[in-house]
Formats: structure tokens, C-alpha cells, sequence
């Protein structure tokens, strides 16, 4: 009897001893394209923030990749006005980081030409240029980076577009957070970092 106590205590503690398994929050973008996965960036706290809750709200589910230029961004979310974005609920101050860059696969929030640089949450494109995007470091915040799916968004920017840019068929948006542990971000072709 002693045995057997001494043996389910050490299952016990076994069990409740066990470290459990880290996990990441990561940008999905379901499209009849395919689906683009992407890192969400810790030094961009609003925008992470901000991109989670319209994404858990079904925000962008209505609507699509409204702008799409071969060779520079595929963009989607609300689509641009003339009167630009005056939706205070919509607007986030920059947080632009030195290290984090508009290269192949960037994510970043739209804006207008405001003078404080507001990003317009309720918008978001992916650099698609393989040479990058530096003359929009400092610009505009980049708050991800695309690590599966840049042959889906290769594709987007290639549809026929209209003189605004807009394709000619809509491409519909799925924006989701997915939750991915190391083993499930390894096996899609990213490699987890300090970030």
C-alpha cells in the first residue's frame, strides 16, 4: 500500500510539474488564393493589439484586397477615400522600430497623408517588392512579417486590376489569430526567435 501511494505521488507531481508548451499568437489571412501566415511583432504592441481584436471581432471579413500593384503591396481592410481616415476609433499613433524594416513579406498598416502619421488600423498591406520598400521606413509602422504564404500573395498582385488598382475579381478576405506552438511554426517554415 505504501508502494502504490508513493507511486501515484510521484505521477502527480509529474503531471503538475509539467512545463507547459509556449505558444504564439500569428496573423492569418485566408484568401481562395491560399492562406498567408504571419509573425505579429512585440515591439508594435498597439498595432498587435489592434490587428487581434479586429481580427477576433470578424472585422475584415467582409471585405477585401481592394489595392494590389505587381511588384510593391497587396492591401486590404477598408478601402481608401478621399476625405482619408477621420475615424478616430480607427487611428493608432506610428510605432516605428529602427530594426523592424519593409522588406519582402512586411506587414504594415495603411494611413493618409496625416501630419502625426496616424496608421489606419482598419487597413494593412504586405510588401510583395522581393528588393523591399526602405522609402516607407519611418513612414509607416510594419507590425508582422509574412512567414508562410508570399506565393499566395505573389499571385494576388498579379490579378488584373482596374485604373485604381482594384482587381477585377474581388479576392475576399478570412483574417483570423491562430494560435502555433514551436513544432507548428517550425513545420511552417518559421523559426521561433527572441522577438
Amino acid at each position: 500500500m505504501k508502494k502504490l501511494f508513493f507511486v501515484l505521488l510521484a505521477a502527480i507531481t509529474f503531471c503538475c510539474t509539467k512545463k507547459e508548451e509556449k505558444t504564439y499568437q500569428i496573423g492569418q489571412i485566408k484568401t481562395d488564393k491560399g492562406e498567408i501566415l504571419f509573425w505579429l511583432y512585440d515591439q508594435t504592441p498597439r498595432h498587435k493589439e489592434s490587428f487581434i481584436q479586429l481580427a477576433n471581432d470578424g472585422y475584415w471579413d467582409s471585405l477585401t484586397f481592394n489595392r494590389v500593384i505587381n511588384n510593391f503591396v497587396a492591401q486590404g481592410g477598408c478601402p481608401d477615400t478621399k476625405e482619408g481616415f477621420t475615424d478616430s476609433l480607427y487611428l493608432l499613433k506610428p510605432e516605428f522600430v529602427d530594426t523592424i524594416r519593409h522588406i519582402y513579406g512586411a506587414v504594415g498598416a495603411g494611413r493618409d497623408n496625416n501630419p502625426q502619421m496616424l496608421s489606419a488600423r482598419c487597413q494593412f498591406y504586405i510588401v510583395q517588392n522581393k528588393e523591399g520598400e526602405a522609402r516607407l521606413d519611418g513612414k509607416f509602422t510594419v507590425f508582422g512579417q509574412v512567414f508562410k504564404g508570399m506565393d499566395v500573395v505573389d499571385s494576388i498582385v498579379a490579378v488584373k486590376t482596374d485604373s485604381l488598382d482594384a482587381p477585377l475579381t474581388p479576392i475576399k478576405l478570412d483574417v483570423n489569430v491562430i494560435t502555433m506552438n514551436e513544432e507548428e511554426l517550425k513545420n511552417s517554415g518559421y523559426t521561433t526567435k527572441k522577438k
